[in-house]
Protein backbone atom coordinates (compact mmCIF):
# COMPACT_ATOMS: atom_id res chain seq x y z
CA UNK A 1 0.00 0.00 0.00
CA UNK A 2 2.81 2.25 0.38
CA UNK A 3 3.34 3.03 -3.31
CA UNK A 4 -0.05 4.40 -3.46
CA UNK A 5 -0.50 6.21 -0.22
CA UNK A 6 -1.55 9.76 0.20
CA UNK A 7 0.02 10.33 3.78
CA UNK A 8 -2.55 11.98 4.91
CA UNK A 9 -3.92 10.59 8.47
CA UNK A 10 -7.72 10.54 6.70
CA UNK A 11 -10.56 8.31 6.69
CA UNK A 12 -10.91 8.98 3.25
CA UNK A 13 -7.47 8.96 2.36
CA UNK A 14 -7.40 5.56 3.19
CA UNK A 15 -10.42 4.34 1.91
CA UNK A 16 -9.06 5.56 -1.38
CA UNK A 17 -5.24 3.50 -0.65
CA UNK A 18 -7.92 0.51 -0.04
CA UNK A 19 -10.06 0.38 -2.52
CA UNK A 20 -9.33 2.79 -5.28
CA UNK A 21 -7.31 1.42 -7.50
CA UNK A 22 -8.26 0.36 -11.14
CA UNK A 23 -10.99 -2.53 -10.93
CA UNK A 24 -11.10 -2.98 -7.46
CA UNK A 25 -14.73 -1.09 -6.69
CA UNK A 26 -16.20 -3.72 -9.99
CA UNK A 27 -14.90 -6.55 -8.16
CA UNK A 28 -16.18 -5.18 -4.64
CA UNK A 29 -19.69 -4.63 -6.71
CA UNK A 30 -20.11 -8.07 -8.05
CA UNK A 31 -19.43 -9.60 -4.58
CA UNK A 32 -22.03 -7.50 -3.56
CA UNK A 33 -24.27 -9.97 -5.51
CA UNK A 34 -22.76 -13.10 -4.41
CA UNK A 35 -19.50 -15.14 -3.09
CA UNK A 36 -17.85 -15.73 -6.35
CA UNK A 37 -15.11 -18.35 -7.93
CA UNK A 38 -12.15 -16.44 -9.39
CA UNK A 39 -13.38 -17.85 -13.31
CA UNK A 40 -17.41 -16.06 -12.03
CA UNK A 41 -15.08 -12.74 -11.38
CA UNK A 42 -13.31 -13.00 -14.52
CA UNK A 43 -16.76 -13.47 -16.37
CA UNK A 44 -18.53 -10.66 -15.16
CA UNK A 45 -15.38 -8.37 -15.75
CA UNK A 46 -14.01 -9.52 -19.00
CA UNK A 47 -12.03 -6.88 -19.57
CA UNK A 48 -9.82 -7.43 -16.74
CA UNK A 49 -6.22 -9.49 -17.29
CA UNK A 50 -5.60 -12.20 -15.15
CA UNK A 51 -3.20 -11.04 -13.07
CA UNK A 52 -4.69 -7.67 -11.76
CA UNK A 53 -7.53 -9.64 -11.02
CA UNK A 54 -5.43 -11.42 -8.97
CA UNK A 55 -3.34 -8.44 -7.32
CA UNK A 56 -6.65 -7.39 -7.01
CA UNK A 57 -8.09 -9.68 -4.69
CA UNK A 58 -5.29 -10.01 -2.88
CA UNK A 59 -5.12 -6.49 -1.95
CA UNK A 60 -8.59 -6.13 -0.96
CA UNK A 61 -8.01 -9.52 1.01
CA UNK A 62 -4.96 -7.92 2.84
CA UNK A 63 -7.43 -4.57 3.75
CA UNK A 64 -9.75 -7.33 5.46
CA UNK A 65 -12.77 -6.33 3.06
CA UNK A 66 -12.15 -9.68 1.22
CA UNK A 67 -11.92 -12.95 2.32
CA UNK A 68 -11.29 -17.07 0.74
CA UNK A 69 -14.08 -19.64 1.44
CA UNK A 70 -13.41 -23.44 0.63
CA UNK A 71 -16.94 -24.55 -0.95
CA UNK A 72 -18.00 -27.80 1.11
CA UNK A 73 -17.60 -31.06 -1.31
CA UNK A 74 -18.29 -32.39 -3.30
CA UNK A 75 -17.47 -28.78 -4.80
CA UNK A 76 -14.50 -27.65 -2.59
CA UNK A 77 -14.01 -24.78 -5.11
CA UNK A 78 -12.78 -21.61 -3.44
CA UNK A 79 -14.76 -18.87 -3.36
CA UNK A 80 -14.03 -14.81 -2.70
CA UNK A 81 -16.75 -13.22 -0.43
CA UNK A 82 -16.89 -10.08 1.84
CA UNK A 83 -16.03 -9.96 5.37
CA UNK A 84 -18.54 -8.15 7.06
CA UNK A 85 -16.01 -4.91 6.92
CA UNK A 86 -16.88 -5.16 3.35
CA UNK A 87 -20.35 -5.94 3.48
CA UNK A 88 -20.67 -2.09 5.44
CA UNK A 89 -19.66 -0.72 1.72
CA UNK A 90 -23.09 -1.78 -0.42
CA UNK A 91 -24.45 1.60 0.61
CA UNK A 92 -21.08 3.74 -0.25
CA UNK A 93 -20.99 1.40 -3.51
CA UNK A 94 -25.10 1.87 -4.29
CA UNK A 95 -24.83 5.46 -3.50
CA UNK A 96 -21.95 5.76 -6.01
CA UNK A 97 -23.66 3.83 -8.63
CA UNK A 98 -26.53 5.70 -8.54
CA UNK A 99 -24.56 9.04 -8.93
CA UNK A 100 -22.73 7.65 -11.89
CA UNK A 101 -25.77 5.91 -13.76
CA UNK A 102 -26.89 10.08 -13.95
CA UNK A 103 -23.58 10.33 -16.52
CA UNK A 104 -24.49 7.71 -18.61
CA UNK A 105 -25.60 8.05 -22.43
CA UNK A 106 -26.61 5.56 -24.77
CA UNK A 107 -23.64 2.80 -24.08
CA UNK A 108 -20.12 3.11 -26.72
CA UNK A 109 -19.46 -0.05 -28.84
CA UNK A 110 -16.83 -1.22 -26.98
CA UNK A 111 -18.84 -1.10 -23.20
CA UNK A 112 -20.83 -4.16 -22.07
CA UNK A 113 -23.27 -4.71 -20.01
CA UNK A 114 -22.95 -7.89 -17.14
CA UNK A 115 -25.67 -9.54 -15.19
CA UNK A 116 -23.91 -8.13 -11.79
CA UNK A 117 -24.19 -4.54 -12.96
CA UNK A 118 -27.77 -4.66 -13.61
CA UNK A 119 -28.31 -6.35 -10.89
CA UNK A 120 -26.63 -3.46 -9.13
CA UNK A 121 -27.95 -0.90 -10.87
CA UNK A 122 -32.02 -2.23 -9.52
CA UNK A 123 -30.58 -1.70 -6.15
CA UNK A 124 -28.98 1.36 -6.75
CA UNK A 125 -32.15 2.87 -8.76
CA UNK A 126 -34.71 1.50 -5.90
CA UNK A 127 -36.56 4.94 -4.17
CA UNK A 128 -37.84 3.01 -1.34
CA UNK A 129 -39.74 6.73 -0.35
CA UNK A 130 -41.68 5.91 -3.68
CA UNK A 131 -42.49 2.42 -3.39
CA UNK A 132 -45.43 2.89 -0.46
CA UNK A 133 -47.29 -0.49 -0.23
CA UNK A 134 -46.31 -2.03 -3.30
CA UNK A 135 -45.85 -5.33 -2.96
CA UNK A 136 -44.66 -6.82 -7.02
CA UNK A 137 -42.38 -9.36 -8.57
CA UNK A 138 -40.19 -7.84 -11.71
CA UNK A 139 -38.22 -9.86 -14.12
CA UNK A 140 -36.00 -7.92 -16.65
CA UNK A 141 -34.64 -9.62 -19.86
CA UNK A 142 -31.93 -7.44 -21.71
CA UNK A 143 -30.71 -9.92 -24.29
CA UNK A 144 -29.39 -12.75 -22.20
CA UNK A 145 -29.32 -11.30 -19.14
CA UNK A 146 -32.15 -11.75 -16.91
CA UNK A 147 -32.47 -10.71 -13.89
CA UNK A 148 -35.49 -10.05 -11.26
CA UNK A 149 -36.22 -7.78 -8.61
CA UNK A 150 -39.04 -8.63 -5.91
CA UNK A 151 -40.54 -5.15 -3.76
CA UNK A 152 -42.04 -5.95 -1.02
CA UNK A 153 -41.92 -3.20 2.47
CA UNK A 154 -40.55 -0.25 0.66
CA UNK A 155 -37.45 -2.96 0.09
CA UNK A 156 -36.06 -4.55 -2.85
CA UNK A 157 -34.44 -7.93 -3.33
CA UNK A 158 -32.67 -7.86 -6.51
CA UNK A 159 -30.74 -10.99 -8.15
CA UNK A 160 -29.69 -12.72 -11.28
CA UNK A 161 -32.32 -14.66 -12.90
CA UNK A 162 -35.36 -15.36 -13.59
CA UNK A 163 -38.46 -14.99 -11.57
CA UNK A 164 -41.19 -17.59 -11.54
CA UNK A 165 -44.73 -16.25 -11.23
CA UNK A 166 -43.44 -12.68 -12.27
CA UNK A 167 -46.24 -10.01 -12.00
CA UNK A 168 -44.37 -7.81 -14.94
CA UNK A 169 -41.91 -9.37 -16.94
CA UNK A 170 -40.07 -7.11 -18.78
CA UNK A 171 -37.96 -7.23 -21.91
CA UNK A 172 -35.42 -4.08 -23.41
CA UNK A 173 -32.28 -3.24 -23.96
CA UNK A 174 -29.60 -0.41 -23.11
CA UNK A 175 -31.89 1.92 -24.01
CA UNK A 176 -34.41 1.34 -20.36
CA UNK A 177 -31.83 3.75 -18.82
CA UNK A 178 -33.85 6.26 -20.99
CA UNK A 179 -37.52 5.00 -19.10
CA UNK A 180 -35.65 4.93 -15.27
CA UNK A 181 -34.43 8.64 -15.92
CA UNK A 182 -37.54 10.00 -16.66
CA UNK A 183 -36.56 10.72 -20.45
CA UNK A 184 -39.54 8.62 -21.47
CA UNK A 185 -43.02 7.49 -20.44
CA UNK A 186 -43.85 4.11 -19.39
CA UNK A 187 -46.57 4.74 -22.46
CA UNK A 188 -43.78 6.24 -24.90
CA UNK A 189 -41.52 3.20 -23.97
CA UNK A 190 -44.16 0.86 -25.24
CA UNK A 191 -45.60 2.76 -27.93
CA UNK A 192 -41.51 2.81 -29.35
CA UNK A 193 -40.69 -0.79 -28.86
CA UNK A 194 -38.19 0.27 -26.16
CA UNK A 195 -39.68 -2.04 -23.63
CA UNK A 196 -41.80 -4.75 -24.30
CA UNK A 197 -43.84 -6.48 -21.29
CA UNK A 198 -46.06 -9.66 -20.03
CA UNK A 199 -48.67 -9.47 -16.79
CA UNK A 200 -49.63 -6.65 -15.59
CA UNK A 201 -48.77 -3.78 -17.48
CA UNK A 202 -50.06 -0.84 -15.39
CA UNK A 203 -47.13 -1.86 -12.87
CA UNK A 204 -44.98 -0.66 -15.34
CA UNK A 205 -45.71 2.70 -14.93
CA UNK A 206 -44.42 1.97 -10.59
CA UNK A 207 -41.36 0.52 -12.08
CA UNK A 208 -40.63 3.85 -13.68
CA UNK A 209 -41.59 5.78 -10.20
CA UNK A 210 -39.80 3.54 -7.91
CA UNK A 211 -36.35 2.96 -9.71
CA UNK A 212 -35.01 6.04 -10.72
CA UNK A 213 -32.13 7.26 -12.12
Amino acid sequence: MANRAYGQYCGLARAAEMIGERWSLLVLRDLLVEPKRFTDLQRGLPGIPSNVLTTRLKDLEQSGVVARRVLPRPSGAVVYELTDYGRELEPVIVAMGRWGAKALGEPASDEVITTDSMVMALRSTFRPESAGTLRAGYELRLGDIVVHASVQDRAVQAAAGPLPDADLSMEAGPGIRALMGGELTPAQALQSGLVRVRGKRQLLNRFAEIFRI
